[in-house]
């Protein structure tokens, strides 16, 4: 209990110098111009605490300008708490939990809930297998696209294609429309090091792998073999134990999820993988890395985007 006894989740002008100090570590910055000398708190006596002068552009602005918290409503304090319990919780939290637990509307926790999702995707990612390291690949199919018919196997299904890096510790998961080869490989070769050795099961789809980067193992999982023995390393265990618990979060928290709004689950769950308390990464410091996530970026209700 002791986080969330935490001023910046109850006053929301704690949870507003928390913020800036996060956002401005270094200096004040105005986010309409860039200026980082010249600015100052406003002298009107009519403005709210928070608000700041840029004496080169002659505009106005706060810590939330150009950010997911721009022109929000919600309190800056029930911000911080919901990023706190999205970045804490291994499997997720439903929009109804945080709408009962923030006291916000459900339409309003949901629509948070998918900004703190955006927040969570990287805007750069490094290559994985840097170094001549091991990535596992895999894909997994969950839900039921529209309009599809269903069918033995998972063409009816939405394809998930993940991939995991020994040595880091990272995911990134993405979805796709083909498990094809010859759309696999691209994204493949997008996303991994070509020094890296890569470590699959017996699928089709990854065959020509070997031609693209250092290493290709496999594993069959058909003759029910999960860890050659010859060679204990080459298996796709840690992938699995992912998808196990992606699965878990999104049939026994979120329970659907529309193929548009797929991508930032995802985001989401490979967040929290990838900065995991096994990797020293404790709840307060992973709420703290979603947190520099908000700038740059705007989510609309009604952008396309977030269209339900």
């Amino acid at each position: 209990m002791a986080d969330l006894l935490n001023p910046i989740f109850t006053d929301p002008e704690a949870a507003r110098e928390h913020l800036e100090a996060l956002r401005w570590e270094k200096g004040r910055v105005c986010p309409h111009c860039g200026e980082c000398e010249n600015t100052s708190p406003t002298a009107s006596k009519n403005h709210k605490p928070g608000m700041y002068y840029c004496n080169s552009c002659e505009k106005t602005f706060t810590v939330t300008v150009g950010t997911l918290f721009e022109r929000s409503h919600v309190p800056l304090n029930k911000w911080l708490l919901s990023f706190h319990l999205m970045a804490s919780s291994k499997k997720g939290i439903s929009a109804h939990q945080l709408h009962r637990t923030l006291g916000v509307t459900y339409k309003t926790a949901w629509f948070m809930a998918h900004r703190i999702r955006e927040a969570m995707r990287p805007s750069d990612l490094a290559p994985f297998g840097e170094g001549g390291g091991g990535v596992e690949v895999d894909e997994t199919f969950i839900g039921k696209q529209a309009g599809k018919v269903v069918r033995r196997g998972g063409d009816h299904k939405n394809k998930v294609l993940s991939l995991v890096d020994r040595n880091s510790g990272r995911s990134h998961s993405m979805v796709v429309d083909s498990l094809h080869s010859k759309h696999i490989l691209p994204i493949l070769r997008a996303n991994i090091s070509h020094e890296a050795r890569i470590l699959t099961d017996e699928a089709a789809h990854y065959r020509y792998v070997s031609v693209y980067f250092a290493g290709h193992e496999t594993v069959n999982h058909s003759a029910e073999e999960y860890v050659r023995l010859s060679d204990p390393t080459v298996h796709t265990n840690t992938i699995e134990g992912f998808f196990s618990i992606f699965k878990r979060g999104m049939k026994g928290v979120y329970q659907h999820c529309g193929r548009q709004h797929l991508h930032r689950y995802l985001a989401e769950f490979d967040f929290r993988y990838s900065n995991r308390a096994k990797l020293g990464v404790s709840d307060a410091q992973r709420a703290t890395l979603a947190l520099k996530g908000i700038s740059g970026k705007r989510l609309t209700y009604r952008g396309p985007d977030l269209r339900r």
